[in-house]
Formats: C-alpha cells, sequence, structure tokens
C-alpha cells in the first residue's frame, strides 16, 4: 500500500526516535521525506540511509525549527528537490525536568521556543506549498503530560498543551484549503533521550499502565501515516492518543 506516493513530507526533530519512525513509515506509504534535524547529523543520515535502503526517497535539511530564516531556507531546499512540501510533522522538542523553582526564564524559553516557536514557524513556511498543491496535512506531536499535567516538568507540561490548542486554531484557519491539522499524543513510548531531555522522566515512574509495556515509536507513527493519509481527510482539529490506555481523556 502506497496511499502517499507523490506526497512530500517534512519531519522535524527526524534523526531518531518517534521522528526517525515516522519519516519511515511515511517513507513507506510512498512520500518522499525531508529529514530535519538542528544538529544530529550522524543520526539524521542514518534515517536517509534506512529510507533509502528501502526504495524511498528522502534529504537532510539541517536547520533550527526556532529561527525563522533558517526555517524559510529548509523549506525551499525541499521545494526545490522535490517540487513542493503536503506533509508537515512537528515533533522537534526538548523534554528537561525540573520544579519551579529551578527552572530558570532561559530553560523555560529554551523548550517552549522548541515546541512552540517551531511549530508555528513550521508551519508558516509550509502552508503556502500545501495551498498550491490543493490541500495538506499537519500534524503536531503532543505530549501525555500536556494533557494529564505531571511532576517537575512546567515547561513541558506548558508546550505540550498549547500544541493542543495551536492545532485546533490550525484546524480552523487551514479548513477551507482543505489542510487538515492533528495532534498526535504518544503516552509512555520507549526511547533513546539525549543530552538535551531527561533520561529517566519521573512520570513515567509515577503512572500506572494498563498494558504491562511501554509503547513503541513505530505505534505512534502509525497514526500519524493514517492521518496523512486519503481515509482521514475529514479528520481535523483532535488529539489522537496512542498511550495504551494510560489517560482516557
Amino acid at each position: 500500500m502506497a496511499e502517499l506516493t507523490g506526497k512530500v513530507a517534512l519531519v522535524t526533530g527526524a534523526a531518531r526516535n518517534i521522528g526517525r519512525a515516522i519519516a519511515l513509515a511515511l517513507a513507506e506509504a510512498g512520500a518522499r521525506i525531508i529529514v530535519n534535524t538542528r544538529s544530529s547529523l550522524d543520526f539524521a543520515q542514518q534515517t536517509v540511509d534506512l529510507i533509502e535502503a528501502a526504495g524511498g526517497k528522502a534529504m537532510i535539511a539541517q536547520a533550527d525549527v526556532t529561527d525563522e530564516a533558517a526555517v524559510e531556507r529548509m523549506v525551499a531546499m525541499g521545494l526545490t528537490a522535490f517540487g513542493g512540501i503536503d506533509i508537515l510533522v512537528n515533533n522537534a522538542a526538548i523534554r528537561k525536568e525540573g520544579v519551579l523553582d529551578n527552572v530558570s526564564l532561559a530553560e523555560w524559553q529554551d523548550v517552549l521556543s522548541i515546541m512552540l516557536d517551531g511549530a508555528f514557524l513550521c508551519s508558516k513556511a509550509c502552508v503556502p506549498s500545501m495551498r498550491a498543491r490543493g490541500g495538506g496535512t499537519i500534524i503536531n506531536i503532543g505530549g501525555l503530560t500536556g494533557h494529564s499535567g505531571a511532576k517537575q516538568r512546567i515547561h513541558v507540561v506548558t508546550g505540550k498543551a498549547a500544541l493542543a490548542g495551536f492545532t485546533k486554531a490550525l484546524a480552523h484557519d487551514l479548513a477551507a484549503d482543505h489542510i487538515t491539522a492533528n495532534c498526535v499524543v504518544p503516552g509512555l513510548i520507549e526511547t533513546e533521550r539525549g543530552q538535551h531531555s531527561a533520561v529517566n522522566p519521573q512520570h513515567h515512574k509515577d503512572r500506572v499502565r494498563l498494558m504491562d509495556r511501554f509503547g513503541r515509536p513505530d505505534e505512534v507513527a502509525a497514526m500519524v501515516r493514517y492521518l496523512c493519509g486519503p481515509q482521514a481527510r475529514y479528520i481535523t482539529g483532535q488529539s489522537m492518543h496512542v498511550n495504551g490506555g494510560v489517560l482516557m481523556p
């Protein structure tokens, strides 16, 4: 099944973990992939290599998603290489921990700028191409704690909750252009965490899981793939939870 043949997808933070799984899933569905990373070029190249080994097409676009000029250059690179952008997945994020008293303004702004400024700038840059191509899909990758709250994650909880609201606003603004916007909300997912994220998140220890395991990145990616496909054109403005029952909104 290659339901996304002819489509082009930009996936931010696609060097590894959930971002890589999403890039691989969309490539398997036939889309050409723009693999964004801020600094993890070796991991991003691995993502591209995996896509190409399976017969797909992909390219790396290095950019800091909080830098408007860099985002515009990245999108221009994608347009030049692949002719347009139909799908945007705003996945880039860092997930630090810290109680209110210990979180500096710089840390607060760092977390929120990547999640929110990045999603805003990438969406704004990609929408003109989607309009020109008759429609498109924007997926924002949210977070469990944005709906449940959590200790020691005041900046992350705020950012992820705001993404759900941003998604609804996009859905209203872009419906007339046949562009859907949805938020995919992973639960407790087994990932490798880098230097900018908490290695063993406290909220992972506090949750009671109905299913006796953590989720996998490919299970999140499967939801993203569905929402990008032809069967999901009437779904917009929604937060779709992939969490094994740990939270039931």
